[in-house]
């Protein structure tokens, strides 16, 4: 299983000098399975040079799953080269269990006229939406398993093993509130269990966290206690505040790994996740 990070950034695309390393650009996640297939997660601005990518590389067939359906994890979906082409073909899946707002509502509507001069009818690739099952489902020789997210108006996050190998991501999921259809920490952490690689919103440090409680994501710190009470080997933090440098960044990997040192069941590593990553598991 091949992970490459397209976006990680939170809330709104950045741009400046201070977000050189850890990027700009929204949610994307590209998986590649052994056997070959591509699995695409969510469609924020970090979509659009893993489109340019793929059109080099003709890749013309994939999936395409989604968290949720808020603005910065759909807001590159028209702007993702593939969709203009005729040979291209997309299976999409995701939200089904979590959401009364069809999938095809939630892409369709980010090409709605007068927001974007082309409509998602209008454009050349072919499209088929398969539901999710609680029970996961298979792509390739990888294995997928959703579970809700505690986020305001509910999504999913993603389990993904392979030869042994396990991948979970959980962003946009507040550990500190439990939204409606969201499930609570313990939950989380069986879930995540014996994980090679978490990857989970940080989105606050737990300074800020009080003022912002409620609002569908979690901090550095409930990250860190999640890794550790799940036992995995590896954190990466994600959807990183739009406010938050590449310094301050540092400054809280580094904190974090100070806190695991010592501690029982802790990660070996603990990272900030940065755009065109990859990990191979």
């Amino acid at each position: 299983m091949k992970i490459k990070f397209w976006g990680a950034r939170g809330s709104i695309p950045v741009s400046g000098e201070k977000y050189l390393k850890y990027g700009g650009d929204t949610t994307c996640v590209e998986i590649r399975a052994a056997s070959g297939e591509l699995v695409i997660v969510d469609a924020g601005s970090g979509i659009r040079l893993l489109g340019k990518e793929l059109v080099k590389e003709g890749l013309s067939r994939f999936a395409m799953l989604f968290t949720h359906s808020h603005w910065d994890h759909v807001l590159g979906f028209p702007f993702f080269a593939p969709i203009y082409r005729k040979k291209v073909a997309i299976t999409m899946m995701g939200c089904s269990f979590s959401e009364e707002e069809p999938l095809r509502e939630i892409i369709s509507k980010t090409m709605r006229p007068p927001g974007f001069p082309v409509k998602f009818e209008e454009i050349s690739a072919s499209f088929s939406f398969a539901p999710i099952c609680r029970k996961g489902f298979e792509v390739g020789s990888m294995k997928i398993d959703p579970i809700e997210i505690s986020h305001p108006n509910q999504g999913l996050g993603y389990k993904f093993t392979e030869d042994g190998k396990t991948f979970v991501f959980l962003t946009d999921n507040e550990l500190g509130y439990r939204h409606e259809g969201g499930r609570n920490f313990e939950e989380y952490a069986a879930f995540a269990k014996g994980a090679d690689v978490l990857v989970h919103d940080a989105d606050y440090t737990d300074e800020e966290y009080p003022l912002h409680r409620t609002w569908g994501h979690s901090t550095s710190g409930q990250a860190l206690e999640l890794a550790v009470a799940a036992g995995v080997s590896s954190l990466g933090l994600f959807h990183h505040n739009q406010e938050r440098g590449d310094a301050e960044l540092d400054s809280i990997v580094a904190a974090c790994a100070r806190q695991l040192e010592g501690r029982d069941g802790a990660p070996s590593s603990v990272f900030a996740v940065r755009p065109e990553q990859e990990i191979i598991l």
